[in-house]
């Protein structure tokens, strides 16, 4: 990757990757202005880094990592903990966009995060359990106990039977 970008690289990574970052960054906020809150400090990133991909799996990597490397970052931020949002005071919500309804996405959202992190990476983006070990900074082992758990806690929420484990599909 070279250090500086002209307008069509630049709108081959928004392009590619927009929808993945929003997606991951949704898994932690439920929020549209923290999600593009992320998605620039992502993009800005990886447009001043000097890092080189020797293949576009290791592109989508590196940014992945950067989006929970910046959800992580924005969550214990200073201003996030001493700040009320706009949940907290339904008074001044403004009209958010609603999203897709979907019973299963609504489970994994209302999973605990390190369940949702693993659930979200390995059934929506395809990730092998090894794979998330790598870019979560988490064992291999840890990451199998988050799926399972989190398969747990999903079956429950929706009402299926360990039987029934093959229909859901996440």
């Amino acid at each position: 990757m070279q250090t500086s970008f002209d307008r069509e690289q630049v709108e081959y990574l928004v392009r590619t990757y927009s929808d993945l970052i929003a997606r991951i960054s949704y898994t932690w906020f439920s929020n549209t202005s923290d999600v593009q809150d992320i998605s620039q400090t992502v993009y800005l990133k990886l447009l001043t880094s000097r890092t080189q991909f020797d293949t576009v799996d290791q592109e989508r990597a590196w940014i992945i990592r950067m989006t929970l490397n910046a959800c992580k970052d924005l969550k214990k931020s200073f201003w996030r903990r001493r700040v009320s949002g706009f949940d907290e005071n339904p008074e001044i919500a403004v009209a958010m966009p609603e999203f897709e309804d979907n019973p299963v996405l609504a489970a994994v959202q209302a999973l605990p995060l390190k369940y949702r992190n693993a659930i979200y990476l390995h059934y929506y983006e395809g990730y092998q359990v090894q794979e998330i070990a790598a870019m979560t900074g988490e064992k291999p082992a840890t990451v199998s106990a988050h799926l399972s758990r989190g398969r747990k806690k999903l079956r429950s929420m929706l009402g299926g039977e360990p039987y029934e484990q093959a229909s859901i599909r996440v």
